[in-house]
């Protein structure tokens, strides 16, 4: 028998032997309780002899048995708490013994400050909450570790209390990002996750089945065109955070479920939106920080406004000296084998401008730049510019050389429109997964008319990196997407040696 199994046999018979003694385990409630920092807060100036009453409960993290005095330590979602409890004075005292590092708790009594400055419960009553039986990690070594970190975000968190402050800082980005938008009157919506045509991005999709109609559907890759919809119908400004799915790479900064904020706004362009994203990204940073100056791996990033605005091709000739308008096409085209890129499907001069630019410009872009005027045929859904009709009016964000945000001034023509989706669907039938499909739907709701709009999509994911200085967006999404732990046994699942001793108890 494994030290493990030894372990979990011991704390099933300290199980049963509660329940021998008609104690429940698993309680229904503990009322009552008050978070460690605020008993911390509201007796910080306690004296060595306990006073006043408090309740607290949480899962037990550290235990030191003293003969009749055990002292331990309580985990709740805002810190620690030492209890002390002592023979004397807790009735049932002798039941500790049956209580284990991990288990939840409840206990009731006075504070007080021990010698060394800890405040601290002295124990009147202590209840089992939960009692367990898996042991937790002896060490949990961080990066080491860090696949069973991502897989066991439970433990994670348990071990690593302070990760919860990343994603209380996600929820308050997300918060401030909702207040902002409210702010200029825009309205939240939610629009469908499973499509039956989808859209609003080049990207390759997630199919199913939806059997009660017998087609096929789609995991929505972006909710552009449903909001759009929606400007059609009369809304001016509309917004939604919206879980979108892509059948693409997982890196540190892809994750085929992810989650992102669009916004659209009647009667505006890029230009205001560029506003819009730098306003957003500033209130975040002064919500954190109180700064304009945040931290990020080896970089200070300043957003203090207004942001840099440059073309491909004017950041291809600064950051590696590519004049390419001086390329003949043939000239331009040969860089691919210059600097080793690969470029699938047909080659354009826009879409070699694009490629040269992600491949030698991207990671340079520390602060905060807004890439404007691109290549039209990277766009289908953006209107011509107004310097060059071989550009649209788009631009993406970068900061510390990722992609951050996105945006047109949004294609309202729908005979252009149905033109560009398609040669995009010519594209998909061609081969290319990741090409726009035709959505007729879309077209017509367009030729009833839309006016002139502003949109923007911005990764709440990444924003969540740059805000909390974290470089690999599964340290900011509680659940991470991980390949599945099977030990597989003739075509079948085989289950561990663990779960077959439950099973059998």
């Amino acid at each position: 028998m494994s030290r493990e199994e030894q372990i979990i046999s011991e704390r099933i018979k300290k199980l049963n032997e509660l329940r021998d003694r008609k104690i429940n385990p698993y309680p229904y409630t503990f009322a009552g309780t008050e978070h460690s920092n605020v008993i911390t807060s509201k007796y910080h100036n306690a004296s060595e002899t306990p006073q006043g009453n408090t309740r607290i409960a949480g899962r037990i993290i550290s235990m030191r048995r003293l003969g009749k005095l055990t002292f331990f330590h309580i985990q709740d979602e805002f810190g620690k708490m030492q209890v002390c409890a002592k023979e004397e004075s807790l009735k049932n005292y002798e039941e500790l013994k049956l209580y284990d590092v991990g288990d939840f708790a409840g206990i009731e009594g006075g504070v007080f400050k021990t010698r060394s400055g800890e405040i601290t419960v002295y124990a009147k009553s202590v209840e089992m909450l939960c009692k367990t039986i898996l042991p937790l990690p002896e060490k949990w070594h961080g990066l080491k570790d860090v696949e069973s970190r991502y897989r066991q975000r439970y433990l994670d968190l348990v071990m690593n209390p302070e990760i919860k402050e990343t994603f209380k800082k996600r929820r308050l980005i997300i918060d401030t990002i909702r207040e902002t938008l409210n702010s200029h009157g825009y309205l939240e919506v939610e629009t469908p996750i499973l499509q039956p045509i989808y859209g609003g991005a080049s990207a390759k999709p997630f199919k199913s089945h939806l059997n009660a109609l017998n087609m096929t559907i789609y995991l929505r890759i972006a909710n552009e065109l449903a909001l759009k919809r929606l400007l059609v119908g009369g809304f001016e400004k509309v917004y939604e955070f919206a879980k979108d799915f892509r059948n693409e790479d997982i890196d540190t900064s892809h994750n085929p479920e992810f989650t992102q904020i669009e916004f659209y706004e009647a009667y505006a362009d890029y230009h205001i939106m560029m506003e819009r994203v730098e306003e957003i990204f500033t209130n975040c940073a002064r919500k954190l920080y109180g700064t304009l100056k945040i931290p990020f791996g080896d970089h200070t990033i300043n957003l203090g406004t207004p942001w840099r605005r440059a073309t491909m091709k004017d950041l291809l000739k600064e950051h590696v000296n590519i004049d390419v308008d001086k390329y003949s096409d043939e000239e331009l085209f040969d860089l691919r084998i210059t600097y080793n890129i690969d470029v699938e499907g047909d080659i354009t001069r826009g879409l070699m401008i694009q490629q040269l630019f992600e491949e030698l410009v991207e990671d340079k872009l520390v602060q905060p730049t807004f890439v404007i005027e691109h290549p039209i045929e990277t766009t289908p859904l953006a209107k011509s510019s107004r310097i060059t009709k071989e550009l649209v009016e788009r631009f993406e964000l970068f900061i510390a050389g990722m992609e951050f945000s996105n945006a047109y001034s949004e294609l309202n023509d729908p005979i252009l429109q149905r033109k560009l989706l398609e040669e995009q669907a010519k594209q998909l039938r061609g081969g290319d997964e990741e090409a726009h499909p035709m959505d007729e739907d879309f077209v017509q709701a367009i030729e009833y008319g839309m006016p002139p709009t502003g949109g923007v999509g911005i990764g709440i994911d990444r924003l969540t990196m740059l805000m909390t200085n974290n470089k690999s967006i599964r340290d900011v999404i509680l659940f991470p997407f991980m390949k599945t732990v099977q030990e597989i046994v003739n075509g079948k699942t085989k289950p561990k040696k663990n779960d077959e001793k439950r099973k059998n108890k």
